[in-house]
Order: structure tokens, then sequence, then C-alpha cells
């Protein structure tokens, strides 16, 4: 666990404990909620640069090949690591 110290303005710090905020469960929520946020912000971007770059969508069987291409370069890298550590 990760022991967090912020600081914050006297005012906003009252406001947020009034309003329940300040808890670790609290704090825990809003940073997931940022991050989803921050998350579908980053998704729409590269969307919008995709859309701007005239890239032309894939098909189902080629976003499926590429997923079994990763899938199979990552069994590669975990076996060369096991063969490695039994060395």
């Amino acid at each position: 666990m990760t022991e967090l110290v912020v600081q914050l303005p006297d005012e906003l710090a009252q406001r947020a404990k009034n309003a329940g905020l300040l808890s670790d469960s609290a704090i825990q929520r809003l940073l997931e909620e940022a991050m989803r946020r921050e998350a579908g912000r980053k998704l729409l971007e590269t969307a919008a640069r995709i859309q701007a770059a005239n890239i032309p969508p894939m098909t189902m069987d080629e976003i499926q090949a590429e997923v079994d291409a990763v899938r199979a370069e990552r069994r590669a890298r975990q076996a060369k690591a096991d063969d490695a550590g039994r060395s």
C-alpha cells in the first residue's frame, strides 16, 4: 500500500472533508474515476488521429490476426525466459 501526503488549501480541504471525500475509499474512487475519464479521453484522441490520417478500418479477421501474432510473440518470449531460468 502506498501512503500519499497531499497539501490542499484549507478551504478546499474543509469542503472536501465535509463532503466525505477525504477518506481512503473516497480518494480511491475519485482516482479510479479520473483514470477512466483519462483513458476515455486518450481513446477519443487516438480515434480522431486515426480518422484524420485516413487509416482504413481493419476487418475482424485482420484484428484477430494481429491479436494472434501478439499472443504468439508473448508465448515465445515467455518460453525463452522459462528456458533461461532452467539453465
